[in-house]
């Protein structure tokens, strides 16, 4: 998947770290269906954890925006996030017999707030160029993985999550952070943003975000 023009290119920027967390054994697990329950509720129980707080980064994506439009996006990705992938966090949990109260009271990972934090970060600290390529291995990972995985057949016991980051819905979502991202780096850096003193940090802050991704795969299998 493409997702716009600049994705690619950070995606190539980060070399092997890319295909680390893409094809990472636990996104293996869930699409042959080897991943052993406990281990996906494990993750479940800190991916909901994690979407708080990647919420709140692209919350604070409104307030770094330079245009209306840049802020609408952000606010529908927030919207996204809330009421489309929490919500199936919070079902697949009720299930479970663990309601949203438990998920809440649950302790974080250390992994977990690395990763959150490091985002959180960007995005204080830096500008909205900053803090989109810090969200963008999350979004546009996912969304290449459930690509994929649906593609290849998207059954087995984790059908339920690769139909919901495969399907129509949040791809839509994906191609329009692509553009998001694209629009951004023309406003601020121009036409080739790679060609800008920029470019390698951005390409740095997309590389550390998908090595906390790999991360984040590495403490879901580890209870």
């Amino acid at each position: 998947m493409t997702y716009g023009r600049t994705f690619p290119l950070w995606r190539a920027a980060a070399g092997e770290t890319w295909p680390a967390y893409t094809g990472h054994a636990f996104v293996q697990g869930l699409a042959d269906g080897t991943l052993p329950h406990p281990t996906f509720l494990h993750y479940l129980v800190q991916d909901y954890l994690f979407l708080i707080h990647f919420s709140r980064a692209w919350a604070l994506g409104v307030t770094k925006a330079a245009t209306v439009d840049e802020m609408r996006h952000c606010a529908a990705t927030v919207n996204a996030l809330i009421n489309d992938e929490i919500a199936l966090h919070v079902a697949l949990c009720a299930r479970e017999v663990i309601d949203e109260a438990q998920l809440l009271d649950a302790e974080e990972r250390a992994e977990n707030i690395a990763y959150t934090r490091y985002v959180l970060d960007a995005g204080h600290s830096g500008d909205f160029l900053d803090l989109l390529a810090a969200l963008a291995p999350c979004v546009l990972g996912y969304g290449e993985i459930g690509a994929r995985l649906l593609a290849a057949g998207g059954g087995g016991p984790y059908a339920e999550w690769i139909a919901l980051y495969g399907g129509a819905a949040y791809q839509e979502v994906c191609h329009s952070v692509g553009a998001l991202i694209d629009g951004a780096m023309a406003l601020r850096l121009g036409e080739t943003p790679e060609a800008t003193p920029r470019w390698d940090a951005l390409c740095q802050r997309f590389t550390t975000a998908t090595r906390l991704e790999v991360g984040f795969w590495n403490m879901g299998l580890t209870p």
